[in-house]
């Protein structure tokens, strides 16, 4: 049995290499500064559940025996964890690292990648392949409302099969660490790194792709990606010539009915986007051997991922909404689909990043007023700040001034606490509360509290 640590285990990149570790047969420990903080106690019992040790991130988790150190991307040098490692020369590795010896154990291996709409995809595959006993691993950053009641964080499925689904990371490059079976690009749209770039890292994943490779056809970012060696499948929700089209699409009370090759399907998620991410999914499992409908009927029970405008309660006729839209294709994508329902809107949504705001924040704002009706109101609190040392040239008030001259409805509040305050004194029956950001785990803590509050 080898040991090993991991440091930042509450991450969402690293928890769920670390529990697949642990059911491998591995001793696994690691530590988190959130736990030290007092945060993300439920996460921290969740691991404990499988057998996972946690230590404070003080070093004393580093060990002379310990064969390997995993290391969040989000973690510094100085930490202890990673200074005692260096110290008694214990390799210090990181969680892509990891993540790509894990893949490359399995023959039929599944990179799903796209600027928007990783998590969802790569948890519908890992879904039908589960329900379809096919075995998979999939290792996932969303939290799998399928799986909430297996033991540990729901961010995985563990099967000792020979297929894996793993999410394909562009924005820190570790994309080009993959060269799998079947990939998927779902989509390609500005986040993290410019257009150019990102084109460039999708087709070299392309040309990585051993046996088949899936597109969105209504993306023109990368409808013209192809590798000529392998199968090349598309998906639409425009072009009845894609291998895989959807039409009549209609929004339903709690999700979205499609037609595919004349037979009618539901989902319990809402949004055409949704539908789209159904036929990229449906694509990639056909490469496997998978009817088309037994992979939309299996999708009909498929409860979708945490923080993906997920309904958390209702109350006295007022929805509250968590979503984790961040950049500006996912706010359209998000905004778009709750627009297909009755209810006024009062989004909040937290920015996260400094560079990320100063790249696209104005993208965002744009995006928001686009979709938003004159009586919608944003608010905006200060951008999300995990510490380091960054420029901090924009702020939340800039934004917010972008959003006003893009005629959106728009509010910068700096303290939660006031926006609860804001909201629970505007809100009214019909509206529809949604709260909108990425990174910070207190997000959905704060939908729970304004449910409770209203």
């Amino acid at each position: 049995m080898k040991k090993i640590c991991f440091c930042g285990i509450s991450g969402s990149g690293v928890s769920p290499l670390a529990q697949i570790m642990a059911l491998k047969g591995y001793e696994v420990r690691g530590s988190d500064r959130s736990f030290d903080n007092g945060k993300d106690q439920e996460q921290k019992q969740k691991l404990q559940e499988l057998g996972i040790k946690i230590f404070p991130q003080d070093g004393s988790a580093i060990t002379p025996d310990l064969d390997v150190l995993y290391a969040s991307t989000a973690v510094e040098d100085t930490i202890p964890d990673v200074k005692a490692a260096k110290a008694l020369n214990i390799p210090v590795k990181t969680r892509p690292e990891l993540l790509a010896e894990l893949f490359d154990e399995y023959e039929f291996n599944i990179a799903i990648g796209g600027t928007s709409g990783k998590t969802t995809t790569t948890a519908m595959v890992g879904y039908i392949l589960d329900k379809l006993d096919k075995k998979p691993c999939v290792i996932n950053g969303g939290l799998l409302l399928n799986y909430t009641k297996q033991k540990g964080i729901p961010n995985f499925i563990f099967n000792q099969g020979d297929i894996c689904v793993i999410e394909a990371d562009e924005s820190n490059g570790t994309i080009e660490k993959y060269a799998p079976y079947i990939g998927l690009i779902n989509n390609i749209g500005e986040d993290h790194k410019s257009l150019d770039e990102l084109k460039i890292l999708f087709q070299n994943f392309a040309d990585r792709c051993k046996f088949g490779l899936v597109i969105n056809d209504d993306c023109e970012n990368s409808k013209n990606i192809i590798n000529p060696k392998i199968q090349n499948l598309r998906f639409s929700l425009k072009n009845p010539q894609a291998d895989f089209y959807a039409y009549d699409i209609t929004p339903l009370p709690h999700g979205v009915s499609y037609m595919l090759d004349g037979k009618k399907f539901q989902l319990k998620l809402i949004g055409n986007f949704n539908v789209a991410n159904a036929l990229a999914v449906i694509a990639v499992c056909s490469l496997l051997g998978v009817d088309r409908f037994e992979a939309a009927k299996t999708l009909e029970s498929f409860l979708g991922t945490k923080r993906r405008l997920e309904v958390i309660g209702v109350k006295n006729n007022i929805t509250v909404i968590d979503d984790f839209a961040h950049n500006p294709d996912k706010v359209d994508a998000s905004t778009k689909a709750l627009r297909d329902y009755d209810g006024r809107l009062i989004i909040m949504f937290q920015p996260h990043g400094f560079a990320p705001m100063k790249q696209f924040g104005k993208q965002i704002m744009q995006a928001f007023a686009k979709n938003l009706n004159p009586d919608d109101i944003l608010i905006l609190p200060d951008i999300f700040f995990a510490g380091g040392t960054v420029n901090q040239s924009i702020s939340s008030a800039d934004l917010v001034h972008d959003a006003k001259n893009f005629d959106a409805n728009a509010f910068y509040i700096p303290k939660r606490s006031d926006i609860q305050k804001f909201i629970l004194q505007t809100a009214k029956k019909g509206d529809r509360i949604v709260i909108m950001g990425a990174r910070d785990n207190s997000l959905s803590l704060f939908c729970h509290d304004l449910l409770e509050a209203l």
